[in-house]
């Protein structure tokens, strides 16, 4: 018959937490032999901080820390003093680690913070036995309107601020076109070539002389006009003409709309609060200022919020507000499905924005590159979902691109700088002409420097334009031949094998870009027929998009012999 059970009861004294790591082994023996068991311990404590550091890159930017508490700690955060809500960007990852007990590593995650996520960020742990809290700086980039605004609302510096009592939107957009977006930088200024283009129409109207060099199939005299004309693009800050209306009571004093010069064409430059724009991140910088991608709210009865591009103007003087006015006038004109969309502006603070249509996909010289034979070699192959393009793709780009340009040569107006680095591609290989501006910073050896200030891109310029600055709806045409060599080469530059001086020698000289390898017999005889040396010889553009829109149709049989 079996002994009664032994109750042995042991007691600790001076345990810690660190004990946890400890196993207790208790062991026994009778005449019927030993006998064991194991038991771990568990002592119980606060909640408490053990290490919390500043936002640091890694591949998001992460404030990491420890905690530590029995039972387990819960986490939540502050930022500046305020509940922050994790979201799919913003949010708290744990790394498990066994081997360090109750212990918890983690990161709080931040993808592609801005200005408006500088700031204080506190750390709360707490559990039944206790509670502890600290402080982290996160610094990301500086805040281009000069104020902190932990709301994410763009600040308002006038007499009569808008209310920014709204919340901070969350980012809809997954992250692999976020991803895309920063490294496509870039945007609208063909809208540049837009409102270049549509001065003429709108001054012919109003009586007002063009400063910015935009003429009806006209020369530009001089170096300065061109380089006037550049300088505007970028929102430059060339003086107004004296015989020039300030413009500046109608910029000012209707707070929803301006009509300016084109108020007799029953259109009006749209105003958009400040407090409806939410910046999300940078996505570079041009002569005038910086780009955002944003979010803005009530643009479209369908969207509470939808995805736009901004477009700063910084050192905005009484001369920069009114070529800022003009250009908005003007880009307000220009409604075209193969041009950019240009929504309005925010003008009740600083810095001046204007707000354009989102597309996703970037410039399409970077595009084109990405899905190109090339595109692991340049690294930018993780860009290419489509694959590589094919003869029926790039005829699909080449027409919308047309289609754009005969609108534009319906108002009698002329780009000057048409060039795939000044397309962009939307959603489903949607392009259109327009660029943020950006264009001579991001493409530099795309110009060249002429007189020490004014960058002319002289590889898609015809000779006329080189020789005697005569820049027309034909030059224009020029231009687009040397366009459709891009696409049909994957974005390579044109005479890429020369220096900028010998590419002008060749193209005044009469020679021709070699005829792409993969490009169709059809689509080079276009191309030959927009570099006739004559423009008046050189085919309509009104005939090259039809004649594209034939081969969309019924797309040219191409067999690549080294495929």
């Amino acid at each position: 018959m079996w002994g009664s059970p032994l109750e042995v009861v042991l007691y600790l004294i001076n345990v810690s937490s660190s004990d946890n790591l400890h196993n207790l082994t208790c062991e026994a023996e009778n005449q019927a032999g030993p006998g064991e068991d194991v038991v771990q311990l568990d002592i119980e404590f606060p909640a408490k901080i053990l290490n919390l550091s500043d936002a640091v890159q890694l591949h998001h930017w992460c404030f990491s820390f420890v905690v530590d508490g029995n039972p387990e700690a819960n986490i939540s955060w502050l930022y500046e003093g305020a509940e922050l809500k994790e979201t799919a960007f913003t949010y708290t990852q744990l790394i498990p680690d066994s081997s360090d007990g109750s212990k918890k590593h983690g990161c709080l995650s931040l993808d592609k913070p801005t200005h408006i996520n500088n700031g204080r960020y506190t750390l709360l742990v707490d559990n039944k036995l206790g509670k502890d809290n600290a402080t982290a700086i996160g610094k990301f980039m500086d805040n281009p309107f000069g104020l902190f605004d932990p709301e994410g609302i763009i600040p308002v510096i006038n007499l009569d601020p808008i209310p920014t009592n709204k919340s901070v939107m969350d980012v809809t957009e997954n992250l692999e076109s976020r991803v895309f977006v920063v490294s496509v930088a870039v945007g609208l200024a063909v809208f540049a070539c837009a409102f270049l283009l549509v001065t003429m129409l709108v001054i012919n109207k109003c009586g007002h002389n063009s400063k910015f060099g935009i003429h009806r199939s006209s020369v530009l005299g001089t170096e300065d006009d061109l380089a006037m004309s550049l300088r505007f693009m970028n929102l430059g800050s060339s003086p107004p003409s004296s015989d020039e209306d300030s413009g500046l009571s109608s910029f000012v004093e209707n707070p929803q709309y301006f009509c300016g010069i084109i108020k007799d064409k029953d259109m009006c430059v749209q105003h958009i609060k400040r407090a409806d724009i939410v910046l999300k991140w940078e996505l570079g910088e041009g002569a005038f200022g910086k780009v955002y991608l944003a979010e803005c709210a009530n643009l479209s009865p369908n969207s509470d919020k939808m995805l736009v591009a901004i477009k700063t103007l910084k050192d905005a003087n009484e001369s920069t507000r009114q070529d800022f006015q003009r250009e908005a006038e003007l880009l307000t004109v220009l409604q075209h499905q193969h041009i950019v969309r240009f929504y309005g502006v925010c003008t009740d603070g600083e810095p001046l924005a204007m707000v354009f249509e989102y597309m996703r996909h970037g410039d399409l010289n970077r595009f084109l590159r990405a899905h190109g034979p090339d595109a692991r070699m340049l690294e930018e192959c993780k860009m290419a979902a489509l694959g590589e393009l094919t003869v029926p793709q790039m005829l699909h780009i080449a027409a919308q691109i047309a289609s754009g340009m005969v609108y534009l040569a319906s108002l009698h107006f002329v780009h000057r700088d048409l060039a795939t680095r000044n397309c962009l591609v939307g959603e489903g290989l949607v392009v259109k002409i327009g660029d943020f501006g950006m264009s001579r910073d991001i493409y530099s050896t795309d110009y060249y420097r002429v007189g020490g200030r004014t960058m002319l891109p002289i590889r898609w310029m015809p000779p006329e334009s080189i020789m005697y600055r005569k820049f027309t709806t034909e030059s224009d045409i020029w231009s687009f031949g040397v366009v459709l060599w891009e696409i049909f080469t994957y974005g390579k530059q044109p005479w890429y094998q020369l220096s900028n001086s010998e590419a002008i020698e060749c193209i005044t000289q009469g020679r021709e870009l070699e005829r792409p390898r993969t490009c169709p017999k059809q689509v080079y005889l276009l191309m030959r027929g927009c570099w006739q040396r004559e423009p008046q010889q050189r085919t309509l553009i009104k005939d090259i998009h039809a004649r594209l829109l034939a081969l969309v149709k019924n797309p040219p049989v191409y067999l690549h012999i080294l495929a």
